[in-house]
């Protein structure tokens, strides 16, 4: 099996990417890893493409196929958002706790709190060919954040069928249900079946 490169360098996703993909007997390895590190502007209007941009630019970094991921928190409540904008909600300089209480703020009176994560993987091969898939996972945004596992707004979204956030999930059942999970699944099931190169 051919090496892949991750073009994301959250660290957060990095765990994720690699633990999901081992079940698949993925390899991979990272940008810091192989020492590449440039920075990939997201002028995407869309998941997809911003993850195009990313896999694109690594891939042409390296050499090696280049697995990306773009993910956000789509709260029904604000039409959509944050969406696109999940890693700067709430403006420039927030940490991922300011961002997860900037959003519990906005939403204080809110009683409709319907959410879903998704996330589109692109991954992008030194010969031109690139394969997509996207997870979802539908839920909640809790009253208050809970939890200490995970990243980003884990503490306070709550996956359909769950009474605890995905920051209280272990990590197996968090990627078992997952918008980053089944996108990973969905990716996994594509390459086996493919002959990209």
């Amino acid at each position: 099996m051919k090496m892949f490169v991750l073009a994301t360098a959250n660290p957060g996703k990095i765990r994720e990417m690699r633990d999901i993909l081992s079940e698949f007997g993925i390899d991979v390895t990272t940008r810091k890893e192989l020492g590449v590190d440039i920075d990939v502007e997201e002028t995407g209007a869309t998941f997809i493409e911003n993850a195009s941009l990313k896999a694109t630019a690594i891939c042409k970094a390296t050499g090696l196929p280049a697995i990306a991921d773009d993910s956000g928190l789509c709260v029904e409540a604000l039409g959509g958002a944050p969406g696109l904008n999940s890693s700067s909600f709430g403006g420039d300089g927030l940490d991922d706790k300011g961002r997860r209480d900037n959003l519990l703020e906005v939403m204080k009176d809110m009683e409709q709190r319907g959410a879903k994560f998704v996330s589109t993987i692109v991954c992008a091969f030194p010969g031109g060919d690139m394969l997509t898939a996207t997870g979802e996972c539908r839920g909640r945004i809790a009253l208050s954040p809970s939890g200490s596992g995970g990243f980003g707004y884990d503490p306070v979204f709550i996956a359909d069928g769950f009474d605890r956030t995905l920051a209280e999930l272990t990590p197996g059942q968090k990627n078992e249900i997952s918008h980053r999970g089944k996108a990973l699944r969905a990716f996994a099931s594509l390459l086996k079946e493919s002959d990209c190169s």
